[in-house]
């Protein structure tokens, strides 16, 4: 079977840097698929079962001029510094999937390992060391995601915020200092020309510099000369790194526009400061860029900073998830209660929880009553009563009451870690309109490197005096104003808040093909039994035979009595509803004898030295059991979709037990708002035609197929997809999982405890239809936004692009500044991220309270 893994990617700055990532790790022998998102700066990887070990894809990363993120552990080991088996410890340690490198030292019985967070795990790293014949001295912490990434994106934006500092610095005083070399010149670009307004006040100002300047002019460029290489060495010198990593790797990005953008516009100014007599002997005036060089990277540092944090934004939805999860448990242990870890507590565990404290991982209550907020998980609003054998969720707020629970789900396998791992898989899927743009990107950066020296080559053949000059300006403001950045923000941060805010309203939806999938879907249709009806059948009515002695019938009690006795020991849904509803009266259920299910006809068994059948109305007819005084009410419950079960003791009816499966309450107003929406309804069930009829009229469903195996009901998806329309399935997530999996998109009604249905592409925490409405609402929201996202990143470079090389200037004189040009770089991604955040106002028409 196909696995997936995924890497945290450091270094990219663009979409360009994703693309080129992607195209290396897809080349890797046994890797099935790559994504890398540029937003999150993940990559998924599918691998085939002959997949590459994990240290090939990490150097595969490198290779592309990349590194993959990883953190190191230190494991303090007892007795390493006696032991012989060192070697078989790093082996066994390094044979783990994810694990990049293990250095063990003997002397200070440490082993140093450096792995990738997500792959691998500290309960992994400890039961490896266990099975090499070795204990951890003490638990290995372990890596906290939360922690890393808030340290991770603090750490980057203060480093942004210090390298902008520095550079708008520099750019403010090197403007002053160019202020007395421009005046009296003309304004050939848009930035030259704004500044020029300010000459006259600046002089009013500062009269000893311009003197100054008039006398010395060498000197003052000189002076903004020391002042710009603080910023090419320390503010840029992550664009020129990875413009000399590109290169060295043969592929180019961001930091290759704006490197060779940059370093131009510095060498072009270093040759009129050092040698000022090349520009006097070609008639040309002295101009410098400095200022230039230093508001571009000022520039293009603040809208990193911004996108920086913009982005962080973008991924609240995840941080607010794993923030549910309590770092501690109270378990009891050694004839006492103790505080651990949570990652300490194993299946099993008896976990103690108190008023106000967050459930830590998934189990079923022992003994205790309370009540439990779950709204953080399911979206429902009211706390939930929780009693001795009820589940409970890990995340979740206990809130009036104490109790105990066996803990049954840990780890990487509870509700909440399994709907973050949905999300984060969701969030690292490309929506198939990303394609074009990745298509672009993948080129965009030699091709505009091209235009770039096309602009300069017709400036300096064909342009106005001084060409030179122009054609300078005219190539690096093309470099700059190109940079694909926009192009690769444009899906994956939709995606990112759209699939955000559906989980934080219950909605899973797996990422950019389901989201796209979903908004094209015209038909919908919906299993009966635990989809439209509530799935859990109860006791309505129960009657007894009228006997043709005067003897009174049987009475409800002994009726229920006798059933539950036979099916307390049976498996079938109906059977449970007997014996709730024997349990809710307080009967006293005897028991059952030579117990036997018969398949799809009922149950029986000897009690109370007596022969009790419970059975199907059609199984009676098949072996002529007269019903009596009953015949017409066993025919008349399947128009009121109901089913009905005999009793029969020794051969002879007893009794009815009607069985009723009550509609959802959300289901008619749920479908009513479908119908509103444009889509086209219909109703599956096994069940009969006139109890499926029934149940699509109650809740406003004309197109009903019954009496449909379950084998059978990915046929019917196949004949409407086959008629032309786009399907979505709703359903259970089990029994329908084959539909599911045919239809064009599956939704799976989850609960708190299982949300991981692999056939759905859409999960809906709660069994509430109106989620549906809130997906369908949510994806036609999201892919409103990515092709307005995209459309203005290729508008962005297809009116940039001309502009920047000068094609205003034969109509108004003027050309585009590489300062004005960087500026509009910065704000076409924020824009693009901005744009994308107003994703997160989304509200469903419908929620639970409605």
């Amino acid at each position: 079977m196909p696995s997936r893994v995924t890497l945290p990617i450091e270094g990219m700055h663009c979409g360009a840097c994703a693309v080129t990532v992607q195209q290396r790790l897809a080349r890797e022998p046994g890797v099935v698929e790559a994504n890398v998102n540029y937003a999150t700066a993940r990559a998924t990887v599918t691998l085939a079962d002959s997949a590459p070990p994990l240290t090939s894809l990490v150097s595969a990363v490198r290779d592309a001029g990349y590194d993959c993120g990883h953190v190191t552990a230190e494991l303090h080991i007892d007795g390493l510094h006696y032991a012989a088996g060192t070697a078989r410890l790093e082996t066994a340690l390094g044979a783990l999937p994810g694990v990049l490198a293990v250095a063990a030292n003997q002397a200070a019985e440490i082993v140093r390992v450096e792995y990738v967070p997500g792959v691998v795990g500290a309960r992994e790293l400890e039961a490896a060391v266990s099975e090499a014949g070795f204990t951890v001295a003490e638990p290995v912490a372990e890596d906290d995601p939360v922690e890393r990434e808030r340290i991770r994106a603090r750490r980057e934006e203060r480093t942004l915020l210090g390298k902008f500092v520095v550079a708008a610095l520099a750019a403010v005083l090197t403007m002053g200092l160019s202020m007395p070399l421009m005046a009296g010149g003309g304004a050939h670009d848009l930035f030259a020309r704004i500044v020029h307004v300010l000459d006259r006040p600046f002089q009013h100002l500062f009269p000893t510099l311009y003197a100054y300047g008039a006398v010395y002019p060498g000197r003052l460029r000189w002076a903004m000369l020391v002042l710009t290489i603080p910023v090419l060495l320390w503010s840029a010198r992550q664009f020129f790194g990875g413009a000399v990593s590109g290169l060295r790797h043969r592929s180019a990005d961001m930091n290759t526009l704006i490197a060779v953008g940059a370093g131009a516009a510095f060498l072009y100014s270093v040759v009129g400061t050092v040698a000022p007599g090349l520009f006097a002997g070609s008639a040309l005036r002295v101009d410098v860029y400095y200022e230039g060089v230093n508001f571009i990277i000022a520039f293009i540092l603040l809208g990193r900073l911004l996108e920086s944090r913009a982005k962080g934004r973008t991924s609240e939805a995840i941080r607010r998830l794993l923030k549910l999860r309590p770092n501690t448990a109270r378990v009891q242990r050694d004839g006492g209660d103790q505080d651990v870890p949570i990652d300490d507590v194993v299946v099993g565990d008896r976990v103690i929880v108190r008023p106000g404290e967050t459930i830590p991982v998934d189990g079923d209550v022992l003994d205790g009553q309370s009540t439990v907020d779950e709204s953080m998980l399911t979206g429902e609003p009211m706390p939930v009563e929780k009693n001795a054998g009820d589940r409970v969720v890990g995340g979740t707020l206990n809130s009036t009451g104490s109790f105990a629970f066996r803990a049954t789900a840990v780890g990487r396998e509870t509700a909440l870690a399994q709907i973050v791992r949905l999300v984060e898989d969701a969030q690292g899927q490309k929506a198939p309109v990303q394609a074009l743009a990745d298509r672009v990107a993948g080129v965009f950066v030699p091709v505009v490197i091209s235009l770039a020296l096309v602009a300069f080559v017709v400036w300096v053949i064909a342009g106005p005096a001084p060409r030179v000059l122009f054609g300078t300006v005219a190539f690096v403001t093309v470099l700059v104003i190109a940079c694909p950045c926009a192009l690769g923000l444009a899906t994956p941060t939709a995606i990112l808040v759209g699939t955000g805010e559906g989980a934080r309203h219950g909605v899973l939806i797996r990422g950019g093909i389901a989201l796209e999938q979903l908004r094209r879907v015209n038909t919908i249709v919906f299993d009966k039994t635990g989809t439209v009806t509530e799935g859990r059948p109860t006791i309505t009515h129960v009657l007894g035979v009228q006997r043709a002695d005067g003897q009174p019938a049987a009475s409800g009690e002994i009726l229920l009595r006798l059933a539950a006795a036979v099916e307390r020991r049976s498996e079938h849904p109906f059977a449970r509803a007997i014996v709730e509803a024997a349990e809710s009266r307080s009967l006293k259920v005897p028991e059952v004898e030579r117990f036997v299910a018969m398949q799809g006809r009922g149950a029986r068994g000897i009690v109370e030295k007596r022969l009790v059948e419970v059975i199907s109305v059609r199984h009676a007819a098949e072996r002529s059991i007269d019903l009596g005084s009953l015949t017409g009410d066993a025919e008349r419950p399947a128009a009121t979709w109901r089913s009905v079960m005999v009793v029969v003791v020794n051969d002879t009816t007893q009794g009815l037990l009607v069985v009723s499966d009550p509609v959802k309450e959300s289901a008619a107003p749920a479908l009513g708002r479908l119908r509103e929406m444009g889509l086209r309804l219909y109703l599956l069930s096994g069940d009969s035609r006139a109890a499926a009829e029934r149940v699509g009229a109650d809740v406003g469903i004309d197109r009903v197929v019954a009496e449909v195996a379950p084998a059978d009901k990915a046929e019917q998806i196949r004949r409407l997809r086959q008629d032309g329309r786009v399907v979505a399935m709703v359903g259970d997530g089990i029994n329908d999982a084959p539909a599911l999996a045919e239809a064009d998109v599956g939704i799976s009604l989850g609960t708190g405890t299982d949300v991981a249905v692999e056939a759905s592409d859409v999960t809906l925490i709660r069994g509430d239809l109106r989620g549906v409405v809130a997906a369908l609402e949510l994806s036609r929201r999201t892919m409103r936004t990515i092709p307005g996202n995209l459309i203005f990143a290729f508008v962005y470079n297809v009116l940039g692009i001309p502009l920047a090389a000068g094609v205003l200037y034969p109509f108004t004189g003027l050309l585009l500044s590489p300062v004005v040009a960087s500026a509009a770089m910065a704000a076409s991604s924020l824009s693009v991220v901005s744009n994308s955040l107003r994703l997160r106002r989304f509200r469903p028409t419908m929620t639970a309270s409605t």
